[in-house]
């Protein structure tokens, strides 16, 4: 009978503030799609650094007038380096065969080069990839060698971008939670302001404190829950819409890794366990210090 009050309770206050729960719902939605997406940015910025860094290599690059003597020297020493694992040579056909496959989406940058305009190269892997600096100071300045490009370096950039925007999206996340929990306080404020002569006589019977408070703490976590289900359907709509449709070819280059489904599903739990636990303090802290029940 207890519960059967209370969820009714929960009804009427949602429909009384019909407007303001719509705001609360829409604003938490929001916020939680751009904590969603930070967090989706952050797992992809893990697996992409996990995945880049096992195949980072070294470039020596030859210059465009190098003898094949030459070439075959920097091979030998290249081969007996105890500092490499691995590595392999690149002539010019292969490099403009590469750069072709890499840009294909966009084929007037294909038609400006041309073969000899890609130097040959040696394409080694590390023993160790961070001690690639030793090998960049060996090889450096060598005859007929004309650059010597470590991969981290490149990394390291666009992993700093993408942190950049991590964090960018983090922060209007929390701007955005800030509004949401200041609606919701509001809202429950406004609703225990409207149901003070029923607080007032169910606490001259006798009823308890949580019982009374249930209902707007409860208001609270469902506005929270429907905000968490609304992002987690916005991020699938941007998984299918926009990662698997309008950015497909990006995600499908060697630039950026695949968003896997399993992370995009996971995002549910945690935003709709967020949303719950929020509301809730919320919604507590609210009636306990600023609401007299």
């Amino acid at each position: 009978m207890r519960a059967k009050y209370v969820l009714s309770e929960v009804l009427v206050g949602l429909w009384r503030n019909v407007t303001m729960t719509i705001a609360m719902i829409v604003t938490m939605a929001v916020s939680l799609a751009m904590l969603g997406a930070s967090l989706l940015l952050y797992f992809q910025v893990s697996d992409m650094e996990e995945y880049y860094y096992t195949k980072l290599e070294v470039s020596i690059f030859f210059d465009k007038d190098a003898t094949q003597a030459q070439m075959d020297a920097i091979g030998a020493e290249v081969d007996a380096d105890p500092l490499i694992a691995e590595w392999d040579f690149e002539t010019k056909d292969e490099a403009y065969k590469r750069f072709q496959e890499m840009f294909k989406e966009a084929p007037d940058l294909v038609n400006a080069a041309q073969p000899e305009s890609l130097p040959a190269s040696y394409r080694v892997k590390p023993v160790d990839p961070d001690n690639s600096q030793a090998l960049i100071e060996k090889y450096k300045g060598k005859e007929a060698v004309a650059n010597v490009v470590d991969q981290r370096k490149v990394l390291e950039k666009i992993f700093e971008i993408f942190g950049g925007m991590q964090k960018l999206a983090l922060v209007i996340a929390i701007v955005q939670g800030l509004a949401a929990l200041l609606l919701v306080a509001n809202t429950i404020q406004v609703a225990a302001f409207s149901k003070r002569r029923e607080v007032a006589i169910m606490k001259l019977v006798g009823a308890s404190n949580w019982f009374v408070q249930a209902p707007f703490v409860l208001e609270a976590v469902f506005a929270g829950i429907i905000g968490a289900i609304l992002a987690y359907l916005t991020l699938i709509g941007v998984k299918i819409f926009i990662i698997d449709g309008t950015f497909k070819s990006l995600f499908q280059s060697t630039v950026l890794t695949p968003i896997p489904w399993s992370n995009v599903h996971l995002m549910f739990p945690i935003l709709a366990g967020i949303a719950g636990v929020v509301s809730a303090v919320t919604g507590w802290v609210t009636l306990r210090f600023q609401i007299k029940v």
